[in-house]
Order: structure tokens, then C-alpha cells, then sequence
């Protein structure tokens, strides 16, 4: 298969400015998921809205990327990776600009699901580049930088906000946001030559109105299940009707992809090394959303009484340790496999969790910043090891829809994670008003534990490394055509 990378010498360091481009484009874009969490209280008051209604700053953006996202597997076979890539940072300069531009809290809303938008399609579409650009031996380290996107921005995303919030308005979240999107915009747009064989295919519209059903409606359910009953539609009445949408579009699916017109492929599936990698994937964003993100903010400002400033800055450095680790550990990956690697993070995943359930009211704050850079170590051993493992069994005609079902299911298991964690501590608390309590929380890690028992037991199903010459599929995977449909068309980049 030829990509741009042969196209010559003078060609040569292409590839990594296109993939350093989707980098900070992506960095910039997930930043701002979760740069807003700390301004919610202060927007409150600002905005003249509740509580309930605020938090949908946050909750709208992630329905928003749980629903485009599914459609992303048709909109990289339908479209160039440079007409994507623009249309997606043209998209996300758009909202932050609105959003900058808000006078109140409607238009603000608008903005933010613009910039979703964006933002939904630009991971599928960095995944699927690096795919058919980085040849296999390279492709962990290239992977790791990734993880820094996937799982720093998100991390240090409170910590930006509250030092901006510090000293300057609300509207500097964005202020300060829009320059580097336009500028990546702008040098997508001279940079960014990458090119694709294009497959025109009819776009199933009922197959996009049961993914914004069985999508939207689980990630809305579970992210509304933990505010009471300020939701507009109950979340059960939301998580029952996107269990049946999805299961309907599941089926649609396995027909429309028999004449390569499905919306979503789930031929994926049919490779047992990426549905292990999909199920620790899964495992790994409840613990780092769920866990890492919301329960221990909370625990250190309501147990140990930690300022919301002292919390940003607590866990900081357990955020640093995740970004640092992502090349070394993509380059480990390349010598040694993926096993190795993910089987340790498993155990100091289970392990990190049981300390924090532990740790009690006279904890001191370093014990706490300890535990959660074991945390952040063990997920920086395991992210970038699944997620080339997974995309790298697949035929390249499948890699965009594996990219596409592997970003759906993290917003999925990262809204399960927070949403069933924060009900645990308040169904495990003592106090009457059902706000969690060290009691709650206790529980609360007590159950993240269970979920890291588990992902100890799955990481032993991960493969070991593929002998040398097997193109990075694992040898002897007798069904791979089989699961893969039509042979693998390469995609021609110049």
C-alpha cells in the first residue's frame, strides 16, 4: 500500500507535520470538554439560570459528540481527510466564537454544541491518519502522542480554566482558545495536502436518526442520572429508548454492510484483539473520567476541604505523568507489544482504586496526589498500547469505522463512569440530603475497584506481540478476512 510518505524524499517529513497538525488541532479542541467544569458555579450567577440547567454547558457537549461521532466512520470514507479536517476546525472556531460572543446562556449553549461538532470528528480523523501514514514499527510512538491529546487535555482542562478564571472574565476561556484554533485552521489549510480515495455512497437517513436516538439517548440518560429530577426527560425513560434505537441500529447495520452502505461498520468486531482492546478501552475511561475526573475532585474539596484552586493544582501532576508517558510508552509498545504494558496499568489501575477507598477524612493531601499519579501512570501504560492494538488488526478499509466505534464507546463508558460512580457516593452516603459524604465516596471507589478487578482479569486476553513480517495483525487469525468483508483498498495519499 503507497501513502504519502513514499511519495519521495523531499516529501518525507510530510506525514508527521500533517499528524503534528491533527495533534494540537485535537489538543486545543478537547481541551475546552472539560476547561468549563470549574466555571459552572460562577456562570450560575452570571447567567441568572440553576444549577441543573448550567451543568448542560458540559452534559451538551458530550451528547453532542456522542451522537455525531457514530456518523464519522461515513463521513472519512465520503470525504478527503483534508475536507473533513478543515470542515471540522471551521466548525470549532465557529462555536468558540459564539460562545466568546454570548450575552447569555441560550447562545452560549449553541456555541458549545458547535464546537462539539467539531470536535467529534477530529479524533476518528486523527486515529485514521495515523493509521495510513505511520508504517506499523512506528505507529506506538506516533499513538502516544494521541494519548496526550485523549487523555492530558481533558485532565488539565479545570486547571486552565481556574487559573483564567483567577484573574479574568469567563469569556477568556474562549478568547484565549480562539487565536490557536484559527491559526491551526490556517495552517491545516496550506498544510494539510493529505488526500483519499473517496467512496460515494447514499447516506442512510434512518440509520442517522437511530444513532441519534440509541446514542444520544444512553449518553443523555447516563449523564442526567446523577442530577435528580431537574431533567428534562427522565433518564430512564432516555436510556430505555437508546437501548432499543441502538439495538435497531445494530441490526440495520449488519445489513446495510453487507453492500458496504452502512453508516457504522461493526465488521470490526469480528477481531477479537480489538474488542478486548474496545472492553479495556471502556474499563479505563470510567476509571479516568468517572474516578480520576469527578469523584476525587469532590473528595478532596468536601472530605479534606481542599479550595477548588488547591484541587486543580492537586491533581495536576498525576495529568503530567499521563502526557509524559505517551511517547516512551508508544516506542515501549513498538519492541515489546502491547501485553506487557497494559497488563501492569491493569493492576496499578485495580491497585490505585482500592487505595482511595482507603483513604479516609484524616488523609493528607500528598498521600492523595500519590495515589492519583499511580492512577495516571497505570492509565498512561494502557492507553496508547490499546489503541494501536485495536486499530492495527483491522483491514485500512476499516479503519476509519474502528476509530469511529472506539471514540463512541469511550463517551459512552466516560458518562457511565461519572453518572454511576457520583450515584453510588450519594446512594452510599449517610448524610440526609443525599450529598456524598467520605461514607459515599468510600463506596463509591469500592465499586472503581471492582471495575479495575475486572480490567486485571480481561488485560490477560491481550495478544502478544505478532512475529516479525506479520504487518502487525496478529498471526494465525484465521477469521480476519472473514470479519474484514471486501479486501483492504488502499487509500492513495498524495
Amino acid at each position: 500500500m503507497t501513502g504519502p510518505s513514499d511519495a519521495g524524499p523531499t516529501q518525507a517529513a510530510r506525514p508527521m507535520v500533517i499528524v503534528m497538525t491533527l495533534v494540537v488541532s485535537a489538543f486545543v479542541m478537547i481541551l475546552n470538554e472539560t476547561i468549563l467544569s470549574v466555571a459552572l458555579p460562577h456562570l450560575t450567577g452570571d447567567l441568572g439560570v440553576s444549577a441543573t440547567t448550567v451543568q448542560w454547558l458540559t452534559s451538551g457537549f458530550l451528547l453532542t459528540m456522542g451522537v455525531v461521532i457514530p456518523t464519522t466512520g461515513y463521513i472519512l470514507n465520503r470525504f478527503t481527510p483534508r475536507q473533513v479536517f478543515l470542515a471540522a476546525m471551521s466548525l470549532f472556531s465557529t462555536g468558540t466564537l459564539i460562545c466568546a460572543l454570548s450575552p447569555g446562556f441560550e447562545l452560549l449553549l449553541v456555541g458549545r454544541v458547535v464546537q462539539a461538532t467539531g470536535t467529534a470528528v477530529m479524533i476518528p480523523l486523527l486515529m485514521t491518519s495515523v493509521m495510513r501514514l505511520i508504517p506499523p514499527e512506528k505507529r506506538g510512538a506516533t499513538m502516544g502522542t494521541i494519548s496526550i491529546v485523549i487523555a492530558v487535555a481533558p485532565a488539565v482542562g479545570p486547571t486552565i480554566g481556574g487559573l483564567i478564571l483567577a484573574s479574568l472574565d469567563w469569556r477568556w476561556m474562549f478568547w484565549s482558545v480562539l487565536p490557536l484554533a484559527v491559526a491551526a485552521l490556517v495552517i491545516g489549510f496550506v498544510m494539510f495536502r493529505l488526500s483519499g480515495e473517496t467512496r460515494v455512497t447514499p447516506l442512510d437517513l434512518f440509520s442517522v436518526l437511530l444513532s441519534f436516538l440509541g446514542f444520544g439517548g444512553i449518553v443523555y440518560g447516563l449523564s442526567t442520572l446523577g442530577h435528580g429530577g431537574g431533567a428534562v426527560v427522565p433518564p430512564w425513560v432516555a436510556l430505555v429508548v437508546g437501548a432499543v434505537a441502538l439495538t435497531v441500529f445494530i441490526a440495520r447495520q449488519m445489513r446495510l454492510q453487507r453492500t458496504e452502505s452502512a453508516l457504522l461498520d461493526l465488521r470490526p468486531f469480528g477481531h477479537k484483539p480489538f474488542v478486548v482492546a474496545i472492553v479495556l478501552s471502556a474499563l479505563l475511561f470510567m476509571s479516568l473520567l468517572g474516578a480520576g475526573a469527578i469523584l476525587l475532585p469532590i473528595y478532596l474539596q468536601t472530605v479534606l476541604g481542599v479550595s477548588a484552586a488547591a484541587t486543580g493544582l492537586a491533581v495536576l501532576p498525576g495529568g503530567l505523568v499521563l502526557g509524559f508517558m505517551g511517547r516512551p510508552v508508544g516506542r515501549l509498545f513498538d519492541r515489546v507489544g502491547a501485553r506487557p504494558l497494559v497488563i501492569p496499568g491493569a493492576i496499578g489501575l485495580a491497585t490505585s482504586m482500592w487505595l482511595l477507598a482507603a483513604l479516609g477524612a484524616g488523609a493528607a493531601l500528598w498521600m492523595v496526589i500519590a495515589v492519583h499519579i499511580l492512577l495516571m501512570a497505570s492509565l498512561g501504560l494502557m492507553m496508547t498500547p490499546l489503541l494501536t492494538e485495536g486499530l492495527s488488526v483491522l483491514p485500512e478499509n476499516l479503519y476509519s469505522h474502528g476509530s469511529a466505534i472506539l471514540t463512541t464507546l469511550q463517551q459512552v463508558a466516560g458518562a457511565a463512569g461519572t453518572a454511576g460512580f457520583v450515584t453510588i457516593a450519594a446512594l452510599g452516603s449517610a448524610s440526609v440530603t443525599g450529598a456524598p459524604d467520605a461514607q459515599g465516596l468510600q463506596v463509591a471507589f469500592m465499586a472503581a475497584g471492582v471495575i479495575g478487578l475486572i480490567a486485571v482479569g480481561v488485560s490477560f486476553m491481550v495478544q502478544r506481540k505478532p512475529a516479525p513480517g506479520s504487518g502487525g495483525e496478529p498471526t494465525g487469525d484465521a477469521d480476519a478476512d472473514e470479519a474484514s468483508g471486501t479486501p483492504s483498498t488502499p487509500v492513495a495519499g498524495h
